[in-house]
């Protein structure tokens, strides 16, 4: 997450806990055509279209008063979903042993995405157990992570 998406979770997050959710987390793309911010948010019970309905309402309203960002834009409430993306580290904490697809900002040993078992994580990195090795990769390198759900 970065220092404008960390910005914009600070604002934002006090409302929708005050809903009774939880503020999974935020992507904020200034580059759209209009700009996007996609809010995830999550509850004890999961997440229902009239949870994002509502939601996305009451932060309509905080984004114009506050006016973080000074241009259109369109606003996305959504669940985080089973393939969710994972921002802080106690949600890596919460699904260590699950997989995951963690996509790279620049090559590391050669790679630009690991797809394995997530076998911890810290503040300062993620490790990934991939082809029975385990790879420590640096957090300022995760461009994002995602679970990828088992069906069995």
């Amino acid at each position: 997450m970065n220092r404008r998406e960390r910005e914009l979770e600070q604002l934002l997050g006090p409302t929708v806990r005050g809903l009774g959710c939880e503020m999974w987390g935020i992507e904020y793309f200034p580059a759209g055509r209009p700009p996007m911010l996609r809010v995830y948010i999550d509850a004890p019970d999961g997440v229902t279209v009239d949870d994002c309905e509502r939601v996305s309402h009451q932060l309509s309203g905080v984004l114009d008063v506050e006016e973080p960002i000074r241009s259109d834009y369109t606003l996305e409430v959504s669940s985080p979903g089973l393939d969710r993306l994972l921002f802080k580290p106690e949600q890596y904490a919460a699904y260590v042993g699950e997989d995951v697809d963690v996509r790279l900002k620049f090559p590391l040993e050669g790679m630009r995405k690991v797809v394995g078992r997530l076998a911890g994580a810290t503040a300062s990195e993620v490790l990934v157990e991939a082809d029975g090795a385990t790879l420590a990769v640096p957090v300022e390198q995760v461009r994002r992570t995602r679970l990828v759900p088992r069906f069995e």
